[in-house]
């Protein structure tokens, strides 16, 4: 946590010292300590709601609570499984921090995102980083307990939420969108939802989606994104331009695909903005070599 809100900072005592005042006026709590010592803090109820009250008439949206609750048998506290992902996702946010990819205040975690389905996908991690050329971005981070075809689904649930109209589209655009399966792609995505929510994202296509590895090996990155690549091709491949000339044309139609790039904890850890970076259908950019 001090890497990202004192990245200039050589040691965490400041911060620390800062947890320990909230601590005393009961607004955060340490839920767990991993095996290399470090806590996880999150906030109470009553922080909970103060950071609420500071954030959102900021814009800022807040995190859901993170309740605690206790096994009724064993007395342990419930649900410390998730704090080895939270951790990852907490570093990933400090490592593009220091790298100089978004202010303090442009990551927000597990913001959900309803399908028409009504099923929430939240994301794990989402940037908004528009002085460096990141208007914004979903990040999912992965430490290796997800199956590779959970990604690709999660990769789907990002593009169909992408297709949704808001609830007060107007009469023509939802006749338009429901007169056949693919008329979505015919609506312009200053009428779709997703646009509601976050500002353009200054290329064609729609949010783009990253995945952070984290604690894996190379041989599961390189498994987990041949999968993405070849079973997550619908949703982040680009298509021909309907012309009637398409052998004079030459360029591809990116305006319904989610772009999708992939990297590790290790290499933002290692090598900040110069970590390599793999693009879905493309190799490995960056200053940093892939190891």
């Amino acid at each position: 946590m001090w890497k990202l809100t004192r990245p200039d900072n050589q040691h965490d005592k400041l911060t620390r010292d800062n947890l320990l005042d909230l601590e005393d006026h009961r607004l955060v709590r340490i839920e767990s300590v991993q095996e290399d010592q470090r806590q996880v803090w999150v906030l109470t109820r009553r922080g909970h709601g103060e950071a609420k009250k500071l954030l959102e008439p900021k814009g800022i949206r807040v995190s859901v609570l993170r309740e605690e609750k206790y096994d009724p048998v064993t007395g342990e506290l419930l649900g410390t499984g998730y704090d080895d992902h939270a951790a990852a996702v907490t570093s990933t946010a400090a490592e593009l921090h220091r790298a100089g990819i978004g202010h303090r205040l442009g990551f927000q975690t597990e913001i959900g995102h309803r399908l028409g389905s009504g099923f929430v996908q939240r994301a794990d991690l989402v940037v908004r980083a528009p002085a460096a050329g990141v208007p914004v971005m979903l990040l999912e981070i992965d430490r290796r307990t997800e199956d590779a075809h959970d990604l690709v689904q999660r990769l789907h649930q990002y593009w169909e939420w992408g297709r949704l109209l808001p609830k007060d589209a107007d009469k023509r655009t939802v006749e338009l969108a429901r007169s056949r399966p693919d008329a979505i792609e015919h609506v312009d995505h200053e009428k779709r939802l997703w646009r509601r929510v976050y500002p353009p994202t200054g290329r064609e296509g729609l949010v783009p989606v990253a995945f952070v590895f984290a604690d894996t090996t190379e041989v599961k990155v390189t498994n987990t994104v041949a999968v993405l690549e070849e079973a997550g091709r619908r949703y982040w491949a680009p298509r021909r331009y309907d012309t009637l000339y398409p052998k004079a044309v030459t360029a591809r139609d990116y305006r319904q695909a989610v772009p999708v790039v992939v990297t590790t904890l290790e290499q933002l850890q290692a090598h900040g903005g110069g970590a390599a970076v793999r693009r879905c259908g493309g190799g490995w950019d960056g200053t940093a070599s892939r190891r």
